[in-house]
């Protein structure tokens, strides 16, 4: 099985890097010449391998997946479609010519990318390059994005960058103009569906909904499909939406949608969060439950406020998610107004949908639609959560 199998929608891009990953090595360019952010026609080969990429598109569309796929395909010794042992070690990131950049909190520290820079430097030790993933790259901060700027412009020979973001313009000028830019497109539900039941085992039906009720998020529409937990928090939160009738329900229906992003977040990193602290003791040659010695508590100390970090981040998607599926919600409230039912996303409480639509306007609807914008805007600049999404809330109120 190829590498590629286990991507879908990206027919274009996946042409690119496996054109790319093809390239003997001996006729890369240098990274100097090639740094581009253009992005040629799938169908080239020669000279479309390069040092240093941006792999851009919207929340959902597999950047990382494509990421390390194509980070796969360069470390493979044997073929550029990648051999099973490589594939299984990168999918544990454990894999020795791998590095991997990422948070679990809000920013990726400095101190992480010097060290990944740092071995950045180091020969390939099996695979044919060393390939280094930056995840979230959007999340650098500009001092943080100045450490990697030589990097790209000028890495070693053997030494691939792969960087990841929502979009160009989420990174410096500086960091653009010394990659190569694909771009991805959002899948179609039918094609995140198809890699549900192939890749997942999951049933037709229930990977059709997951697919759409995702707005084909491949991340997103995987927890819908196998977990009835995460079904279940979805259906509350549109179900609290629509049986807001006045300012009381509309702060205790935040309330409700904080406690439930709340539950989401914890069944994400609760169970991580054990098992990394197991993994910490082991290393210190401790058992759960027996005392720390003094000079080891630092250590635990960190990864608790690692920990911390990760649970913040993961509470803050959580409520992004919820607005996400809130706008779905008075999308499909509004199509409803305007007698296109046909596109309706959230099909099986259609009922609702039409009692919600008769007992409001379509300039009713868009503002509330507006207000969920302002609501995610106003959360990213540190706006407690609880006051946002009450502000938000009022503005959902029929009668």
């Amino acid at each position: 099985m190829a590498v590629w199998d286990d991507l879908t929608g990206q027919a274009e891009a996946i042409a690119i890097f496996r054109a790319a990953a093809e390239e003997p090595r001996e006729s890369v360019a240098t990274a100097s010449t090639a740094a581009s952010t253009e992005t040629p026609p799938p169908t080239a080969s020669h000279g479309s391998m390069t040092h240093s990429w941006l792999i851009t598109g919207p929340p959902g569309s597999g950047r990382s997946n494509l990421a390390f796929a194509f980070a796969t395909a360069l470390i493979s010794p044997g073929t550029p479609e990648g051999d099973e042992a490589t594939r299984r070690q990168v999918e544990a990131r454990s894999h020795p010519d791998l590095g991997v950049l990422t948070t679990e909190g809000v920013i990726i520290k400095i101190g992480t990318a010097r060290e990944i820079v740092k071995r950045s430097h180091y020969s390939p030790s099996v695979g044919r390059y060393r390939v280094i993933v930056v995840e979230d790259a959007d999340r650098m901060t500009e001092v943080t994005s100045n450490v990697l700027l030589k990097e790209l412009e000028e890495p070693p020979e053997r030494t691939v960058w792969i960087l990841c973001a929502p979009s160009e313009a989420d990174l410096l000028p500086t960091i653009r103009s010394r990659v190569r830019t694909v771009r991805l497109r959002v899948p179609s539900v039918d094609d995140v569906a198809d890699l549900l039941v192939r890749r997942d085992g999951v049933d037709p039906q229930v990977a059709e909904r997951a697919a759409r009720q995702s707005q084909s998020h491949i991340g997103m529409a995987h927890r819908l499909a196998t977990s009835a937990e995460a079904r279940t928090r979805r259906e509350e939160t549109l179900a609290t939406a629509l049986g807001i009738r006045s300012v009381s329900t509309a702060v205790n229906a935040a309330a409700r949608m904080i406690s439930l992003a709340g539950d989401d977040a914890k069944a994400i990193t609760e169970l991580k969060d054990a098992e990394e602290r197991a993994g910490v003791l082991r290393s210190l040659g401790l058992e759960d439950g027996q005392a720390i010695p003094m000079r080891l508590r630092s250590q635990l100390k960190d990864m608790e406020d690692d920990q911390k970090r990760r649970a913040k981040r993961s509470l803050n998607d959580g409520i992004d998610r919820i607005l996400v599926d809130l706008t779905t919600l008075y999308r499909d409230i509004i199509m409803v107004q305007l007698g296109r039912t046909a596109s309706v996303i959230n099909r099986e409480i259609l009922g609702e949908l039409e009692s919600a639509a008769a007992s409001s306007t379509p300039e009713a609807t868009l503002a509330t639609m507006d207000a969920i914008a302002l609501a995610r805007q106003r959360i990213e600049s540190n706006v407690a959560p609880a006051l946002a999404l009450e502000a938000m809330l009022v503005s959902a109120i029929r009668r």
